[in-house]
């Protein structure tokens, strides 16, 4: 190799190390730069952090109140970034309450039913006592259960006139038995003004009528009121064919008086009563009305419902006929002619005036003249 070869090589050589080195100069340049940089960012960050923390204290020892705001940061979280610590996301505050988890339905057969229940009438009662027991009821006689959807909203209508006593017993008892069958319902007594002639059926499509001017309801009960079910497996709400309910008086022997009856106490859905035009208005006085309701709901396709005998057994209230509510001499004419009567006399051709209405705690009630 010459000399002339050497040197070049040399020289080349010499340029390649000084490449190196400016190049491992320029890096370690770059290093320093990056790291004062993070270290001043890390610095605030933990001032920040210290500020955050003193200031909590502060607003702890008597500052409570005055709207500051602490951001905590939390610098273990798995695969974080420097701008997240330093950008924290924060829920922006907010006056609107969270909307109520939807209730469930109601059970078909509701827990804590007790069955067979004693029924007597020998102690005093009062409308005060029936309303101490029953804080959850509310003015009109309302209640709704808090823990479940019922499937039928109830209007249970009483007609009334003179039987103040019997009512306070019938409200002892049922509201208990009502709240315990989860049912949503409202109480109402459709109480006949004056002294004329008694008029069953023609009260409870006052009653109808009424009810639906205060809730939205699919189901009404149509109940006497001296008539206590002794069973509360008895549900009071609607079924798919019209339902009667106090099928073992104790009157009757705790039998079905003839099959055919459908007196005391029955249930018919919105849709059911709209289509039997509702009930006769024109049975004045005791009896018949309540078979020429079993008529219209035979000649409009269906039948009746009931409950096990077991089950549907009723003790009624003892007491006199009521005056002005004598046995109607024209009752088995008109049963006679219901397929005839039926379209033209009901519901819809019903007439009254409404004089008072009261919402007491326990019930409602309103007063009526029977005519236009």
């Amino acid at each position: 190799m010459t000399a002339m070869t050497r040197l070049m090589l040399g020289r080349t050589l010499e340029r390649i190390c000084k490449g190196v080195l400016l190049l491992c100069l320029l890096h370690f340049v770059i290093m320093m730069i990056l790291y004062f940089d993070v270290y001043t960012q890390r610095f605030d960050l933990f001032s920040r952090f210290n500020n955050g923390r003193n200031g909590s204290r502060n607003n702890v020892s008597g500052a409570a109140g005055n709207g500051h705001h602490f951001y905590y940061y939390n610098l273990s979280r798995p695969n974080a970034t420097l701008a997240s610590y330093l950008a924290p996301s924060v829920q922006p505050e907010t006056n609107q309450t969270p909307s109520p988890k939807p209730l469930p339905p109601c059970p078909e057969i509701p827990p804590g039913l007790v069955g067979r229940l004693l029924i007597e009438f020998s102690s005093q009662m009062t409308m005060e006592r029936v309303q101490k027991e029953n804080p959850n009821v509310t003015e009109g006689g309302r209640y709704t259960p808090p823990d479940c959807r019922p499937r039928w909203k109830v209007a249970i209508i009483i007609p009334f006139r003179h039987r103040e006593n019997h009512l306070k017993y019938w409200l002892h008892y049922l509201h208990p038995i009502l709240r315990r069958q989860r049912i949503d319902y409202g109480i109402y007594i459709i109480n006949q003004l004056g002294e004329e002639t008694f008029n069953r059926a023609k009260l409870l499509n006052v009653g109808y009528t009424e009810a639906l001017k205060d809730a939205e309801y699919d189901c009404f009960i149509f109940s006497d009121v001296d008539l206590i079910p002794m069973d509360d497996r008895n549900l009071y709400h609607c079924y798919d064919q019209p339902r009667h309910f106090a099928i073992a008086m104790d009157k009757f022997g705790f039998r079905l008086p003839y099959a055919g009856y459908f007196g005391g106490v029955s249930g018919l859905s919105k849709k059911q009563f709209l289509k039997i035009n509702g009930f006769p208005n024109e049975y004045w006085g005791w009896g018949g009305e309540d078979d020429d309701i079993y008529n219209r709901i035979t000649l409009n396709g269906m039948k009746v419902s009931r409950p096990d005998v077991r089950i549907g057994r009723y003790r009624m209230i003892k007491h006199e006929r009521d005056k002005h509510n004598e046995p109607n001499p024209q009752r088995f004419n008109k049963i006679q002619n219901t397929k005839n009567t039926m379209k033209k006399d009901g519901i819809s051709s019903l007439t009254y005036r409404l004089v008072q209405v009261k919402s007491l705690p326990s019930l409602h009630s309103g007063q009526h003249f029977p005519g236009s």
